[in-house]
């Protein structure tokens, strides 16, 4: 599998049988692969059976999420906060970063910013912006990075860029251009990132 864009998930399916995400592009050469080789189509991690029905793939994940899946879990959140239930999206995500899902942390924190189905707390967003960059969440750590410097703690915003830009985040890299620009960061320190 080629590695994946930070945003990736977008470019993401989870398995229902065991909440593994794959690439849309490996999911396909799987399925390719079991076509033309005749086989049943599996999940390419546990080779479970593929469901063939969405009730039968909407059971499959209510057992993960059951079984305290923090990915499922997550995934079920995410599924409320589009259809716009954020008091279902806020309980799953809640539970999800309990048990330390990184983009559950960085779903509550955009909550927390928005106000959308929780009132809007600040310590609250930086909280769990904290937790999500600590589990190496990029988002986060690159929005923290934005809130350091809109603080005027640009020695703090430039160790996030830093941190960030390891992690493989171009605007990270953009944000410590302009800072070597103005004199901000040290060219060992730009060429470390």
């Amino acid at each position: 599998c080629l590695p994946h864009p930070l945003d990736s998930e977008s470019f993401m399916i989870m398995m229902s049988c065991c909440s593994k995400l794959i690439c849309r592009g490996c999911d396909y050469a799987n399925k390719v692969r079991e076509i033309e080789a005749r086989l049943q189509q599996t999940c390419p991690f546990c080779r479970h059976p593929a469901p063939t029905t969405l009730e039968e793939a909407n059971r499959s994940e209510m057992r993960r999420v059951a079984a305290n899946d923090r990915v499922a879990i997550r995934q079920k959140g995410t599924r409320h906060l589009s259809n716009g239930d954020y008091e279902s999206a806020f309980d799953y995500l809640t539970k999800a970063a309990g048990l330390g899902d990184a983009s559950a942390h960085y779903l509550l924190a955009l909550l927390y910013r928005t106000g959308e189905g929780v009132e809007k707390d600040e310590k609250k967003e930086l909280f769990h912006l904290e937790e999500a960059a600590i589990a190496g969440h990029p988002r986060a750590r690159y929005d923290l990075a934005l809130k350091e410097g809109g603080n005027e703690r640009d020695d703090r915003a430039i160790k996030h860029f830093i941190i960030d830009a390891n992690l493989g985040c171009d605007d990270s890299i953009q944000a410590l251009k302009e800072y070597y620009k103005h004199g901000l960061v040290s060219k060992e320190d730009f060429a470390a990132a």
